[in-house]
């Protein structure tokens, strides 16, 4: 009900919804957006976490298919409830593509705006508060012994205030409902303070993307008129560790891929049968380990040959970059890295590859003096820009062969295991590949202007970044993107206790809404 009354707010308060003005009309410095922007946020903090909690409390798996579809159902409240044309396009069994368009009178350039309404899935008993779709408020971050608190109401003549050190507990607080949020509390903003939009906006929202987003290019595909723009933003990702706001123009691709080998058909007792039967937790950790070395360099034949090097000026951008990572090896308990002595960032521009999940058998109170029947190890592969998935795929498979594995795609058969004495069987989970938006191109350089002017100068400005969002589906299409992440760097994405620092928040609306009002090239 509080969603609903926001948003019966929202589509009739006649300062926030009234026509949009001309392009044309005389333009707001950013650093005066920003001003605006958050002298509204000010006056309407309760309004906008109440917005965000109630989208916060919808489960978004994305394989939960009658949630995921409450979610884009909502969305479609939301971007209407801002005079926002919008229409759902169809992924049978998945949540929709939630795509929405807002015409600005004698606007020269469309924007698209990208992000996800889908997360990963939780696992409650890893989470403090052990309720992921029950968002809580806390004082600080939990590491830095943050407390449980209430969240805020108006008092009579006294709006709600939020501090901005105080963090929002739940799935997808971060990764990636509160940038939604926090474009569309921008848009509110400039309308709300009579500033004219100075782009015609378009939103996609997908649905999947956490699933590996399998299913968007054949939808956007079928709905190609529907998206000309001359450029895609998108507001995945963390802001840079420094905590000072980010940009970036390309990210990598990735992969996944379930490695499974074999033991005895079923457990054996550790004591009658070791030292003789094969023990696959054993052949498997000896497997994982040769892929790399002391350093962390990926040891299988090929697999740094199809990277395309950064150019002149992306290696300038790159080595602008603050190092912080002295810090990060004190925040995270980390007495030496990987990577031979180079600095984070630029790892980031190599391919990775990653044990992301083991199992054998059990540990810890469950332990069982066995020899286990299997062991199973999920990995994934970050790729760059030249890199092909099915080839990374095979280099990793033809190096699991070199080691002298029987490789199936299927659970061996009884007599397949008599012939072979080790075999292991790889799934394909599929993946996509790496993109990068040039750095000289008008659209960057301006880009790149103005968030130094609505960040006061602060903001960091990298080539790349680490993580994967399916941005070469709009690189096909031939039309740039570039990155603009606004949350915390520290939020859990991807894990439990996943939040959002309400400072970031703030800051990444006046950031979007400066973009919206001023950019132009």
């Amino acid at each position: 009900m509080r969603t609903y009354l926001a948003i019966f707010l929202i589509a009739f308060l006649p300062e926030i919804t009234s026509g949009q003005e001309p392009a044309s009309k005389q333009r707001v410095a950013a650093s005066q957006v920003v001003e605006q922007v958050r002298a509204y946020r000010i006056k309407n903090e309760d309004r906008i976490v109440r917005e965000l909690t109630d989208f916060l409390a919808m489960p978004n798996v994305a394989s939960d298919t009658p949630n995921i579809q409450k979610n884009a159902a909502r969305l479609v409240e939301m971007l209407e409830a801002r005079g926002i044309e919008t229409h759902l396009l169809p992924i049978a069994g998945r949540g929709p593509v939630v795509f929405g368009k807002l015409v600005t009178p004698e606007a020269k350039r469309t924007v698209i705006f990208y992000a996800h309404y889908d997360g990963q899935p939780v696992d409650a008993a890893a989470w403090t508060d052990g309720k992921p779709f029950e968002p809580t408020l806390r004082d600080a971050a939990i590491e830095a012994g943050g407390k449980r608190i209430s969240f805020q109401d108006n008092a009579v003549n006294q709006p709600a205030v939020y501090q901005d050190d105080w963090r929002i507990y739940a799935r997808s607080s971060s990764d990636d409902k509160s940038p939604i949020v926090a474009m569309l509390v921008a848009l509110d903003a400039l309308r709300a303070q009579h500033i004219p939009l100075g782009v015609n906006l378009k939103v996609i929202f997908e649905g999947e993307e956490e699933a590996g987003s399998t299913n968007l290019q054949r939808t956007l595909a079928l709905h190609k008129n529907l998206l000309g723009a001359d450029l895609l933003i998108t507001g995945d990702g963390p802001v840079h560790p420094s905590g000072r706001p980010l940009i970036f123009f390309g990210n990598r691709g990735d992969i996944g891929l379930d490695v499974t080998v074999y033991g005895p058909v079923r457990a054996l007792h550790s004591g009658h049968y070791g030292n003789w039967a094969p023990n696959p937790a054993m052949e498997l950790s000896r497997l994982l380990a040769a892929m790399k070395d002391e350093d962390g360099r990926v040891r299988i034949d090929g697999y740094y040959d199809d990277v395309v090097p950064l150019s002149a000026l992306e290696k300038e951008w790159l080595a602008k970059m603050p190092d912080n990572d002295m810090e990060l090896q004190r925040e995270l308990g980390i007495a030496k890295p990987e990577g031979g002595g180079k600095k984070l960032v630029e790892l980031l521009t190599l391919p990775s590859l990653n044990i992301r999940g083991l199992n054998s058998a059990y540990v810890g109170e469950h332990a069982q003096n066995i020899v286990p029947d299997k062991a199973e190890a999920s990995i994934d592969a970050r790729l760059v820009k030249g890199e092909d998935p099915r080839k990374k795929f095979e280099q990793i498979v033809g190096f699991v062969r070199k080691q002298g594995y029987f490789v199936v795609d299927h659970e061996p058969a009884l007599e397949e295991r008599r012939s072979h004495a080790s075999i292991a069987k790889i799934i394909d989970e599929g993946g996509y590949r790496a993109s990068r938006t040039a750095m000289d191109l008008p659209v960057s350089k301006a880009m790149i202007q103005l968030v130094q002017d609505a960040a006061g100068g602060k903001a960091v400005i990298a080539p790349g970044l680490g993580g994967s969002v399916p941005m070469y589906i709009f690189e096909d299409l031939g039309m740039p993107w570039i990155g603009v992440p606004i949350v915390n760097y520290d939020n859990h994405q991807h894990s439990s206790d996943e939040n959002l620092r309400l400072g970031h928040l703030w800051s990444g609306m006046e950031l979007y809404g400066a973009i919206l009002a001023d950019l132009d090239w």
